[in-house]
């Protein structure tokens, strides 16, 4: 006899919408829900397997049997099953059992589950996302919080090595352990948002949550769904945004999971040049079925819903947009036209853009991580952009770390290795990612990137931080990376805090929190950050001494910085071209004692009132050895803009 009673939370419209692929809100409705029938309480479950012949509910509650608890398949052809089992409380253990049209049985999890289980049989438990939230004022006013005309210093975080209970692997901190902990380090060091490395439950922990099983569960290696919106809501009521990694593009083939989830290659495609990840070993969600395109999108809805991430950093971009990724020839397929771009994937995230935009305005962000050239990533997709708010700065952040590994005897032969990314810095909203991609796999960590002595090595990171933090675009920065973490990340471990105790990477920690301050102080270095308005170089081609300077201005005539880059070791006076009328201090020296420095002042020694680089005045500035300095104007002077024009020969 079945125990299930016929039950349901779909209208015909939300068939309609989902069979569209136009329902961003599934999880109000699929998954397992806990309800009232009739003045009985029991739990409401639904899940789509449209090639299935038969679904049950098997769990600790049965005996794990599928012969007891069977859904109803739908009359509307939209091949959901669903049905009500009385007496089920939260925490109770389910899978579905699912016959596939050959007869075999599948065991497998739920795709809309808010939790599962921490083993190698992952089952899903009856879960809920209620919350007490206190971080109304944040709410209210995140839009400024999350603008391109503000400050957006982000620090990226993986939760399970950030730091650890005794440096135990075994031993992970909960969600609100972390959030006692993480919250004043970065009120203190000025970062303005975390990133979380995925939060979403993954089954194997060398993927870094990148191998998602449940894509509506908070991972239960660090808690519960209420444990990580408390880390969420305490990082919000200390003025922190939380942005979260999304991973759309792809998931891994475990036996509970999305793969021929009915027996039929259902959420991804059954061609392998579609559907597998040459790189990854995983499976590629088939972005032209409508029902697969409404999964995603509630998807990422419900991370900005339920948990109030205010964005979503959307991991392989560049793999979903090309056909041809990681491919050779002859096993990928062209579109329509012959070319290379997945016009199904480019769609399908104009759409998500579009609809998370629509829901939550500018009050969210949305960052692709692509490192090619994809044309319009971040233009409007009226404009035929693909709408994210943001890109990752890949160009750049490859360019910079390919000169800084120099030693400073050659790079005078890559001297535009810095200055390239002045070409191209308007065309997209950029973010500039120094990532946990860049130290792990043998690249080295940061601070063993740079080359000479301990002392060239820090001075050389500090010098490339000013450099960042006064660039156009938002910044990130990977964990550890802030105090010059010396090994490469390792994901079984803590990061190595004992370091603190020394005072050069004391001292770089210093640094990195002063430029956060300085960063939102200085408008010049954030109103104008993605516009043409807030740059200007000074000296951009002095490739014997390798020197660069240029300025960064906000919206005020007066609101001017002067950055000056010294990349080599010598000590130099250097002459400059500024307006007349001007008067300039320095407000942060890289080469400071309190950074490690040598202590070197960089001192302004005289001012000469005839024509240099093209200005009408100029100033001598001393600069210290492999440093970055920045000038800001004074502003008890009137700041005059024009400049002397070119004389004809």
């Amino acid at each position: 006899m079945n125990s299930v009673k016929t039950y349901t939370l779909f209208t015909d419209h939300d068939i309609y919408l989902f069979k569209e692929g136009r329902h961003y809100k599934l999880y109000d409705k699929f998954g397992a829900h806990s309800v009232e029938k009739g003045g009985v309480k029991g739990v409401y479950f639904s899940v789509w397997a449209p090639n299935a012949k038969k679904v049950s509910v098997i769990g600790n509650f049965n005996n794990w049997n599928h012969k007891d608890h069977i859904l109803f398949p739908r009359w509307d052809g939209s091949g959901i099953w669903e049905g009500f089992i009385t007496g089920l409380s939260w925490g109770t253990l389910y899978k579905y059992a699912i016959e596939t049209a050959r007869g075999e049985i599948l065991e497998k999890s739920d795709p809309y589950a808010l939790s599962w289980e921490q083993n190698i049989q992952a089952a899903s438990l009856v879960s809920t996302t209620w919350y007490e939230w206190n971080d109304e004022h944040w709410m209210e006013n995140r839009g400024k919080n999350n603008s391109l005309e503000a400050p957006l210093s982000v620090y990226e975080i993986h939760l399970g090595s950030w730091v650890r209970e005794g440096n135990n692997p075994e031993r992970f901190l909960n969600y609100r352990d972390i959030a006692e902990k993480l919250v004043p380090y970065i009120k203190e060091m000025g970062f303005t948002h975390v990133e979380f490395m995925p939060v979403m439950e993954y089954p194997y922990d060398p993927s870094w949550g990148y191998q998602i099983t449940g894509f509506y569960a908070a991972t239960s290696r660090f808690g519960s769904p209420q444990d990580l919106m408390f880390l969420i809501d305490k990082l919000h009521k200390n003025n922190i945004g939380v942005i979260l990694d999304w991973v759309p593009s792809h998931f891994p083939g475990d036996a509970n999971g999305l793969h021929r989830f009915d027996g039929t290659y259902l959420y991804e495609h059954e061609d392998p040049r579609k559907g597998f990840h040459p790189d990854w070993k995983s499976h590629i969600f088939n972005y032209g079925r409508n029902e697969v395109k409404s999964f995603l999108i509630s998807n990422a809805m419900f991370w900005l819903d339920r948990y109030h991430a205010d964005g979503l950093r959307v991991d392989a971009v560049t793999s979903m947009l090309h056909l041809d990724y990681s491919r050779n020839e002859g096993e990928w397929e062209p579109n329509i036209y012959g070319g290379n771009v997945n016009l199904e994937a480019k769609a399908f995230l104009q759409e998500f853009n579009t609809a998370v935009y629509k829901e939550f305005g500018n009050n969210i962000m949305t960052i692709a991580e692509e490192s090619s050239d994809f044309p319009l990533l971040t233009k409007p997709v009226h404009e035929d952009g693909v709408g994210f708010g943001m890109k990752w700065m890949m160009g750049w952040m490859h360019d910079t770390l390919d000169y800084f590994k120099e030693d400073p005897a050659n790079r005078k032969y890559h001297h535009h290795k810095l200055t390239f990314a002045s070409m191209y810095m308007y065309n997209e909203n950029y973010m500039m990612p120094l990532s946990h991609d860049e130290v792990v796999h043998g690249k080295a960590s940061l601070i063993y990137k740079m080359p000479g002595d301990e002392w060239q090595k820090f001075a050389n990171l500090r010098a490339l931080y000013v450099y960042m933090y006064t660039h156009p675009g938002a910044k990130l920065l990977f964990m550890g990376d802030e105090f010059g973490q010396t090994g490469e990340w390792n994901f079984t471990r803590s990061l190595d805090w004992h370091l603190l105790e020394y005072p050069v990477h004391k001292g770089l920690q210093q640094l990195v929190k002063n430029l956060n301050h300085l960063y939102q102080k200085e408008s010049s270095l954030y109103e104008n950050q993605f516009n043409k308005n807030g740059f200007e170089w000074v000296e951009a081609d002095d490739l014997e001494n390798s020197v660069y300077v240029y300025l960064r201005k906000g919206k005020r005539r007066d609101d001017v910085l002067m950055i000056v880059l010294n990349l080599t070791p010598r000590i130099m006076e250097y002459r400059i071209g500024v307006n007349a009328g001007t008067h300039w201090e320095t407000v942060l020296n890289s080469d400071d004692e309190k950074y490690g420095g040598s202590g070197i002042e960089a001192e302004i020694l005289n001012e000469k009132y005839e024509e240099w680089m093209r200005f009408p005045k100029s100033i001598t500035v001393k600069l210290p050895p492999l440093a970055g300095i920045v000038l800001r104007l004074r502003k008890d002077k009137k700041y005059k803009l024009h400049r002397i024009k070119h004389k004809k020969e």
